[in-house]
This record gives C-alpha cells, sequence and structure tokens, in this order.
C-alpha cells in the first residue's frame, strides 16, 4: 500500500521506517527539509530496538508535500497536535477522493483538520480517523536514528466522519492491525493518553523540572502521590466517555502501571529502563505542556463542563498550568467554546460526529 507519513517528530521517523520494513511504500515528507537532508542524503532510517539494528530504506523522501500525497491510500500524521494546523493547510490542495488520514494521537484533531481543509478549498471526500496515543515509545538517537522501545499492542481507533467508519479501519488496519473500533471521532480523542499522563506528571514535577538539568517523570518523577492524581484524573475521562454513551473498554491508564491490557501492553518497568524519557523539559515549549496540557487537558475539561460532569482535577491542574505559562487555558484553541460546538446538544453533535454536517 501506498502510504505518506506528514511530520518530523519521534513519531513520523518511527512510522516511515516500520511501514517501510512491513512492504509498504512509504513517502516520508517534513517541513524543515534542512532536518530531513541526513534521510535524503543516505536514503534510509536506522532502528534501533530489542531485534538490534538495522538500517530500514525509505521508497521517498520528499521535499514536496504534493509528491508524498500523490497516490498515497493511507497518510499517517504522528505529529504533535500543535502541527496539524499547518499540516493541514499545506494538505488541502492535495488530497484526493477516498484518502484516509490517520492521527496517533489526534486530540480531536480529525475534525479540526477536516475543517481546516474545508476551509482551504479542498472539496475532497477524506477519511478521517485518531487513536490515544503513538503506535511507538520511541526517542530519535540521532538525524536518522530512532530507537524504539516498544510497540502498541492495541490502539482505539474513532473516525470522522463515523459513516465512513468501515472504509476508514479497512485502510488503517492493513498498516495497523493491532486497530481497534471506537464509536466515532470524540470517542477516539477521550482515548488519548497524554492528557493524563502528562500534566500530572510535569506539573506536580516542577521543581525538580527547573532546577536539574536532566529528571526522569516517569522514574523519580512517578510517585504515589502523582499516581493518585493520575488515576482521579483518569476516572474523570471514563466519566466523560459514559456520560456521552462511549461503552467499554475505556482503556483505563491504572492499566498502564499495573498490567498488560492497556496501549503498550505491559511497558512502563521497560519505558523507564531505557533511560530515554530522562530529559529536560521546558515548562513553557515542551509538548507535554503545549499539546498534552494546552490541548488536549482543555479539550478534556470542556467535554465535561458541556455535559455536565464534575472534574475538579481537570479544572484544577488546567488552571496551574495557565499560571505558569500566563494564559486562561479554559479557552485554549480545542476547547468547545472555540471550536464552535459549546451550543451543540447531544443529538446535535453526534449527528455531526456520524455524518460531518452540522
Amino acid at each position: 500500500m501506498k502510504v505518506a507519513v506528514l511530520g518530523g517528530g519521534h513519531g513520523c521517523y518511527a512510522a516511515a521506517a516500520d511501514l517501510s520494513e512491513a512492504g509498504h511504500e512509504v513517502s516520508f515528507w517534513r517541513r524543515d527539509t534542512a532536518a530531513l537532508q541526513p534521510v535524503i542524503d543516505s536514503g534510509y532510517i536506522t532502528v534501533k530496538d530489542d531485534e538490534g539494528q538495522r538500517d530500514i530504506p525509505i521508497a521517498h523522501v520528499c521535499t514536496d508535500i504534493a509528491q508524498a500525497l500523490e497516490g498515497a491510500q493511507l497518510i499517517v500524521i504522528p505529529t504533535p497536535a500543535v502541527a496539524q494546523l499547518d499540516i493541514a493547510r499545506a494538505m488541502a490542495p492535495h488530497l484526493v477522493d477516498g484518502q484516509v488520514v490517520y492521527l496517533p494521537p489526534g486530540t480531536f484533531g480529525s475534525f479540526i483538520m477536516d475543517e481546516t481543509v474545508k476551509a482551504a478549498g479542498s472539496k475532497a471526500e477524506v477519511t478521517w480517523a485518531e487513536t490515544g496515543t503513538l503506535p511507538w515509545l520511541v526517542r530519535k538517537h540521532g538525524p536518522n536514528t530512532v530507537a524504539i522501545t516498544t510497540r502498541a499492542t492495541r490502539l482505539p481507533t474513532g473516525v470522522y466522519p463515523a459513516v465512513r467508519t468501515e472504509h476508514g479501519l479497512s485502510v488503517i488496519r492493513a498498516a495497523f492491525p493491532v486497530i481497534e473500533p471506537c464509536e466515532d471521532a470524540m470517542s477516539g480523542a477521550l482515548m488519548n493518553a497524554g492528557p493524563i499522563i502528562h500534566p500530572p506528571l510535569i506539573l506536580m514535577n516542577a521543581a525538580p523540572l527547573q532546577h536539574f538539568e536532566a529528571w526522569d517523570i516517569h522514574n523519580e518523577g512517578t510517585q504515589p502521590a502523582v499516581r493518585s492524581v493520575t488515576d482521579k484524573l483518569d476516572l474523570e475521562r471514563i466519566a466523560i466517555r459514559e456520560a456521552l454513551g462511549y461503552g467499554a473498554p475505556h482503556f483505563p491508564l491504572a492499566d498502564h502501571y499495573n498490567g498488560d491490557q492497556w496501549m503498550y501492553g505491559d511497558v512502563h518497568k521497560k519505558l523507564v529502563k531505557s533511560g530515554d524519557w530522562r530529559e529536560h523539559i521546558d515548562l513553557h515549549h515542551h509538548r507535554y505542556m503545549t499539546e498534552d496540557t494546552m490541548l488536549g487537558l482543555s479539550f478534556q475539561a470542556s467535554v465535561a463542563d458541556w455535559a455536565g460532569i464534575d472534574a475538579p482535577i481537570s479544572q484544577g491542574l488546567l488552571a496551574i498550568a495557565g499560571g505558569i505559562v500566563g494564559e486562561d487555558l479554559r479557552k485554549g484553541p480545542r476547547a468547545l467554546a472555540t471550536l464552535g460546538l459549546a451550543g451543540l446538544g447531544k443529538d446535535d453533535l453526534r449527528e455531526l460526529l456520524f455524518t460531518g454536517k452540522p
């Protein structure tokens, strides 16, 4: 299958390499051509994982997004959500009917990117989908080298509009066999693990993150008090899902720490052992703040408010984060009011998510 991988983050390099190794014809594009040059020059990405180290050829390394999208049946965009609008605008003139776009994870980007490409003039009938995490726990170890700690074993995935679920999932499953269907894109967005894991970790570790040159929020930074807050934050997420009529499994985050039923299986100890997450985290610019908190947690808190669910942990963490960055994050770009959706009733929202039309 022809697959386009768009973006320059850790997960984008893992996607280009893994999908190429699986036999797909991959076109890899990122906006920063200079940063892409090592892959252009070599023609491959080096992967380090449990099976060792190997160089994986990439069929097409592209500086032109039109070239990357041409003929692609599946478009995978594993970038931080903060890049989604720019990529949507760049994609818009080149999309064609029948293409499927997969956002792992999405932060409700399936709806937002669809609206953005339409506003840019695209008439293409595109299917969008999103899941709750990256399919890889991965870090770049060089300009064209990635270290993959593990791969996802379950990827709950919602499609927008949901009327195209069968088509969307059939295409995605050819590249990611471990996907599991969600009811719609909002259900998929409310599987997002980042806004549950990362805001408590960075906010409750703010002092050591700003004091030490590097700090592992998943090791020393994960203590009983942090876990307690994370568990309660996740219960709020599940309460929101239930209030919207979404069924189990809800992928409770406790399974990430205590069992093998979560999206990556039994991996927390492996993550800590890798050492790749002992890093410097800037509380103003790191994606754990700009994506998972300012976008993802803001989205979750706004949906809770809209659904009438008491969510003091979500709101409290959001207020503390706002104090750090100096913004009212209740009015963030992914809050339902900002998206123009807060005035919809539940039936109207359900219809929008199913048909793609208000």
